[in-house]
């Protein structure tokens, strides 16, 4: 016989599995805060902290990139009025030269990203125009630099035993004189990015201008190799028959192809110790052409993420520094580099880009000054020098000048005027971006205005 309680216990139980729950009472902080009773839970702890750390750092982002692009703009529009000018049909327009080498430990790409980041934009606003002298490994700015300095000696009239070979440059200049098209008669520029870059261009300067027009290295011929000798002779003669053997094609056609040569990075011409017994080339210029320098920030390694992560949120302040360097190069305003023990040229602009001086304060040009804080940053594997490797190392080496290139260079420089209107266009920016955020609404008379106080 079935136990009475547990029939109620089981009728109990499957009339409760029908019964709606009662809805929870809602959250009273919604009510304490004065707003409707919402249905929706707050978001745990865990992810309270999730979203407080990506939403902190998105708006950390975002401020940043909006603050690079409202500068970025800025500098464009102080020299987007070069663009409206206009130019002469039969005269080329002015043209920069830039010098971008591979950051020491990295690649090439880094360096033309950050060209393209910064600099570009600057000189795309102008519509200026601009070659691009590039080098992948340590020292081929150095002689790419030296090799037009000596082209350029070669060709008004300076002795040399190798001849001249005409390039790509030779036929395009013969082509313009032919249409009568005249070069620009001004000064051009240059733009170097980077203190390893800065450093071969000085170097490259150097050895175009007091080095001599043939290297002083013999080259010696490539050896042929007189194995594929038979078998290319018998390949011509069997070319050259009529037999059905003639027609064979070899088995490995691949192996056929001849392989592209690398290109091999000639030696210098000569070193800095023979600087002050070397005579300058005649045709040097009384001032060679202005340059302007473009910090490269570039730190490599694990342990150095949190400086990484600090430059990555304030990126703004490299595109003004940068900004400002690539107006003063559009603009073409450039004043002497100042001699070791002076300072004859002060402006208010920012000195980032200049390094500390030695402990006595008067050893060194500025031209050795500039960006040398950023040598510390460099990878380990660049600054280490081995015992058995004899060769220059521009990187490593300190830079020597010659006081006869040194009086020659000039730098790229802004004026007051320009600085000013570079402020007052970001100031009127900045007015106008408040009054769309926050337009002003047309003020309403008060009922007591203009009655008198009796």
């Amino acid at each position: 016989m079935a136990d009475p309680d547990a029939k109620a216990s089981q009728a109990s139980g499957g009339a409760g599995s029908n019964r709606v729950k009662a809805p929870k009472p809602p959250n009273p902080v919604w009510r304490m805060m004065g707003l409707p009773n919402f249905r929706f839970k707050l978001p745990s702890r865990n992810w309270s902290i999730f979203l407080t750390i990506t939403g902190s750092w998105s708006a950390a982002v975002y401020y940043d990139r909006r603050q690079k692009k409202r500068i970025q703009r800025k500098w464009a529009k102080v020299v987007e009025y070069i663009a409206q000018e206009t130019l002469d049909p039969k005269q080329m327009p002015r043209k920069l030269t830039m010098y971008i080498a591979a950051p020491p430990g990295d690649s090439i790409v880094q360096a033309r990203e950050h060209f393209q980041e910064y600099v570009q934009p600057i000189l795309v606003a102008a519509a200026l125009d601009w070659d691009a002298v590039e080098g992948r490994r340590e020292g081929d700015v150095r002689a790419g630099l030296a090799e037009r300095i000596r082209r350029l000696r070669k060709r008004k009239g300076e002795d040399s035993t190798e001849p001249l070979e005409e390039d790509t440059q030779d036929v395009l200049a013969a082509a313009r004189q032919r249409a009568e098209i005249r070069e620009w008669d001004g000064l051009g520029g240059d733009i170097v990015i980077g203190r390893h870059t800065w450093k071969e261009y000085v170097r490259g300067l150097h050895e175009g201008w007091l080095g001599p027009l043939d290297s002083p290295v013999p080259t010696t011929a490539p050896v042929a190799d007189t194995t594929k000798a038979p078998v290319e002779n018998l390949g011509q003669a069997s070319a050259n028959d009529a037999s059905p053997t003639a027609v064979e094609e070899p088995e490995n056609p691949k192996e056929e192809e001849p392989k592209p040569k690398k290109k091999i990075q000639p030696p210098p011409f000569n070193t800095t110790a023979d600087y002050n017994d070397s005579i300058l080339s005649p045709h040097c210029p009384s001032i060679i052409g202005p340059s302007a320098v473009i910090p490269l920030p570039h730190l490599l390694g694990f342990l150095n993420f949190p400086i990484r992560m600090y430059r990555f949120l304030n990126r703004r302040q490299n595109a003004d520094e940068i900004g400002r360097q690539t107006a003063a190069a559009v603009l073409g305003v450039y004043r002497p580099y100042d001699s070791p023990g002076e300072s004859r040229f002060e402006s208010g602009q920012s000195t980032s880009n200049v390094g500390d001086q030695d402990a006595d304060g008067s050893s060194k040009w500025e031209q050795q000054r500039l960006l040398q804080s950023a040598e510390p940053e460099w990878h380990k594997s660049v600054r280490e020098r081995k015992a058995d490797d004899e060769r220059e190392r521009v990187w490593l080496d300190d830079m020597v000048l010659d006081s006869r290139i040194a009086e020659r260079m000039q730098k790229f420089e802004l004026d007051s005027g320009a600085e000013e209107r570079a402020n007052t266009i970001a100031s009127e920016k900045e007015e106008a971006w408040w009054k769309s955020v926050w337009p002003k609404t047309e003020k309403k008379k008060s009922p007591w205005e203009g009655l008198s106080e009796d």
